[in-house]
């Protein structure tokens, strides 16, 4: 009887959307695989021009040029690379194949175009003036000069390396290596170099480095190339300092050697797993050949022609200071906490400062929890510190640690953290000239802090707390450092109604940050053109794609200059509100609802609930249209007739479940009181941990009508003690200390283990279930998915599950994605609106049908 009004009720709704749609359509699959995203963008140095790269899912690319006024220059398929030359008369971009492309040139002055057939690539060096660089599909390598045509062709090159800054080009012509700045004629820094020779240049081209066959060669502009060192390893990168004086190299350990007593046949194939190794064997396979290739770090010195080790077995990494310019280099070593690594979840290090000149490791830090880094100027290594919830640094060369925030006076770490862990950080806007200053963020503001601990923290944006405003700097130029005495770009995120804006900021005026640009929408970081006050930036809602826009520096006037998606004004779209709600145990909840554009307050629609854990803050998302590899697609379902309801969640430590459920289920209850929700037809969407939710609320609710379950934890027993087979790693530590929140050990909590595991209740499941599981997943172990499975088929409750073979914690390719919406939404459509079910899940697909039908 339940079926037959369901039907009659989907009939209704589908007669009546039909006639307030206006003809817009409903969006299919088909659709959506079409969907353009801007994928590349540029703006020329002086501003007057916009290039993008619009990419659909499915289809070439298709590179389009713009003036700053919204006119639409040219327009290529099958094109990609875009980029303008430094002078903005030029802007070049290859169309083709992978296989065979052409580089073509357009004249921004003259609005011509020149076609250089088969590139296999270009760049715009940036030490260059008006010159290109390209390789033809045959490998000759040429400089061209685009105002003068001028060309020098270096001949058929097997590698080659350009300086960043400089006008230097070193490159292997026929196993000689030779190098050339500018269009002067080439120098020959090695002849008949061993095959395999590696090339590097420094960034102002003026010293060059090889690995010839282990032999670490060094050559000078205007001198000749000198063998420096022996032995070293080709699996490192070689790295030149930036002021060219120091030459980072790798040479490798000896391995071991084979049991030559025993052969090959009878050599056992056995894996030792030992309890007390520091890294979980599992582990080490993964990592095997990245351990195997592992080298020592050394430096020579190209004043005083001397070379020194940096690290040993002992030490797991290692930071350069200065771009490597320093005498010193930061060493981190992980050996003594590698074991508790298994359960904490989180790298601890003991750090080592490595005097290169006195070839001599002094400590730094014990125990250090946290990721050290170098500020931009050498002057300091910083971290923040988890357990003092609270920014640290130090100088190389005093040695001396300074706490540099207190959580007394400034509250840099999430203040709304529900793990069982420390709270991470709201991070850094960066360093100040000189290395000065650190400005870190707490929630809402930025502060200026003295590294030296000397000065008192400063709230240079004042207000933010105040006005529930989170203002982060966005650096609207390449620089690795601020400059406070000129105006800073902030981008505001308003938390009470999820807006954006920018806003003009001078941290030495000590004035409050001045509004430039507002809007009901999310807007992206800014970028300035090179040489004049134009900016582009993209603004987007649930409505709006993220377009380019384009404007000065007062952004009173700002103008759209792209539309990569016309087609949507054919679709029946939809809105996204916001709306709030109390937990069941009293905790105020945000959630979004996303509505049909058509929709009608009089019907009563079908609703999938969807969500992770906090999604409010993405109320004016886009959220392009995707064949997704492990949710629903808003924009599908809501053109289709669906509401979809997105809430947030806040956990309590040792019950994740019960904390899904008491704030998901007064949301949905809010939204049926509203009256446009059919109570009868309500759905529930997950993966991963969303996934693991779902499958949790099935066993303590039949509200729902249909549930997909994507790749789920349903043991957590099992769980814990099991293997991200992706990385090796051992999952325990996500129990004790991060997502899963249970906080204990089974053996210190058991009754937490089994509340919170669906499979212990699967009895009570009355909701039929789609599962979505793969066999080569790395992050939760299939056998999970399985259980899952293989628990509800005992109990003969309706379920499916889909394994997309060889694929791992979600679908990566296209067909295997698009399948997995069509069938989801075949799922859904069935219980939620009555469609007739399809095959797949009325009988089934077998093994071996399945090699002919997709059983649609």
């Amino acid at each position: 009887m339940r079926k037959r009004l369901l039907l009659t009720a989907t009939i209704l709704i589908s007669a009546l959307t039909a006639t307030s749609q206006n003809a817009k359509k409903a969006m299919t699959i088909d659709d959506v695989v079409k969907w353009n995203r801007i994928t590349e963008k540029e703006i020329s140095p002086d501003g007057n021009y916009v290039a993008v790269k619009l990419e659909p899912w499915k289809g070439s690319a298709t590179v389009k040029l713009y003036d700053n006024k919204g006119g639409e220059l040219l327009s290529a398929d099958s094109a990609t690379s875009v980029q303008f030359d430094k002078t903005s008369d030029y802007f070049l971009f290859r169309r083709g194949s992978e296989k065979s492309s052409s580089l073509i040139i357009y004249n921004l002055k003259t609005s011509t175009k020149e076609e250089i057939c088969k590139v296999k690539e270009f760049s715009v060096p940036k030490g260059f003036t008006s010159e290109i660089i390209y390789r033809l599909n045959d490998s000759t390598l040429i400089i061209s000069n685009l105002k003068s045509g001028e060309k020098l062709s270096l001949g058929k090159v097997s590698d080659y390396k350009i300086a960043k800054e400089g006008q230097g080009v070193v490159y292997n012509s026929g196993g000689n290596i030779l190098f050339v700045s500018g269009f002067n004629p080439a120098d020959t820094v090695l002849s008949k170099a061993p095959k395999g020779t590696k090339i590097y240049i420094g960034d102002k081209g003026e010293i060059v480095s090889l690995n010839a066959a282990g032999k670490l060669y060094i050559y000078k502009t205007g001198g000749r190339a000198e063998k420096v060192a022996e032995g070293i390893s080709d699996k490192r990168e070689i790295n030149i300092s930036a002021d060219g004086t120091k030459i980072y190299y790798g040479i490798s350990p000896e391995q071991p050697k084979r049991d030559t007593t025993i052969t090959k046949e009878d050599f056992p194939q056995v894996q030792i797993w030992h309890w007390n190794e520091g890294k979980q064997f599992t582990q080490q396979v993964v990592d095997k050949k990245r351990d195997s290739e592992k080298s020592f770090l050394y430096v020579y010195n190209t004043k005083t022609g001397e070379s020194s080790q940096i690290s040993n077995e002992n030490i797991s990494d290692t930071r350069l200071i200065n771009k490597g310019d320093s005498d010193f280099v930061l060493a981190l070593s992980d050996n003594r906490y590698a074991v508790e690594q298994m359960w904490e979840g989180r790298s601890k290090y003991d750090l080592y400062i490595v005097n290169t000149v006195l070839q001599r490791a002094s400590m730094l830090k014990a125990g250090l929890t946290g990721q050290p880094r170098v500020s931009p100027g050498g002057r300091f290594i910083y971290w923040y510190s988890g357990p003092d919830s609270s920014w640290f640094a130090v100088s190389p060369e005093t040695m001396e640690v300074k706490q540099i925030t207190d959580p007394n006076t400034i509250m840099v770490y999430d203040q709304e953290n529900d793990v069982p862990d420390w709270p991470s950080s709201y991070s850094a806007a960066g360093w100040s000239v000189d290395d000065k200053y650190f400005l870190v963020y707490d929630k809402y503001d930025i502060w200026r802090v003295d590294p030296l601990a000397n000065e008192k923290p400063v709230n240079l944006t004042l207000n933010g707390k105040e006005k529930n405003i989170t203002y982060r700097y966005t650096p609207v130029v390449d620089t690795e450092v601020i400059d406070l005495k000129k105006d800073m770009f902030l981008n505001a995120f308003n938390n009470t109604t999820k807006e954006s804006s920018y806003y003009s900021f001078n941290p030495d005026k000590g004035k409050e940050p001045s509004l430039l640009f507002e809007a009901e929408a999310m807007l992206s970081d800014v970028i300035k053109a090179k040489n004049a006050d134009i900016y582009v930036f993209t603004k987007e809602t649930f409505v709006e794609f993220p377009d380019i826009w384009v404007s000065d520096a007062r952004f009173k006037k700002p103008l759209k200059i792209t539309n990569a998606n016309p087609q949507q004004k054919e679709f029946n779209w939809g809105t996204a509100e916001l709306i709030n709600w109390v937990s069941l145990d009293g905790h105020k909840i945000e959630g979004v609802l996303y509505k049909p554009e058509n929709f009608d307050p009089t019907l009563k629609y079908p609703m999938i609930v969807n969500f992770y854990e906090k999604n409010s803050s993405s109320l004016h998302s886009h959220r392009i249209p995707e064949a997704h590899r492990s949710t629903i697609d808003y924009h599908m379902y809501t053109s289709n007739g669906y509401l979809v309801l997105n809430t947030d969640i806040v956990y309590k430590e040792g019950y994740p479940g019960e904390s899904a459920f008491n704030c998901i289920m007064p949301g949905i209850s809010a939204v049926i009181n509203m009256g446009f929700v059919d109570p009868a037809r309500i759905g529930a969407q997950g993966h991963s941990w969303g996934g693991y939710q779902v499958a949790y609320l099935a066993t303590r609710t039949n509200l729902f009508a249909a549930i997909e379950s994507g790749a789920p934890v349903v043991n957590m027993f099992s769980a814990y003690g099991g293997i991200r087979w992706g990385t090796g790693l051992n999952r325990s530590f996500q129990y004790e200390h991060q997502q899963s929140r249970i906080g204990k050990t089974p053996w210190e909590s058991p009754l937490r283990y089994i509340e919170n595991s669906p499979l212990f209740t699967m009895d009570k499941v009355t909701t039929p279930i789609l599962i979505m599981h793969n066999d080569q997943d790395g992050h939760v172990p299939w056998y999970q998915g399985i259980e899952y499975f293989v628990a509800l088929k005992r109990l003969r409750k309706p379920v499916w599950m889909l394994n997309y073979t060889g694929e791992v914690h979600w679908p990566q390719k296209l067909k295997n994605k698009v399948d997995f919406q069509i069938r989801m939404m075949q799922f859904f459509d069935h219980y939620l609106k009555g469609k007739q079910m399809p095959e797949w899940m009325d009988k089934g697909i077998s093994a071996i049908e399945l090699d002919y039908r997709t059983g649609y």
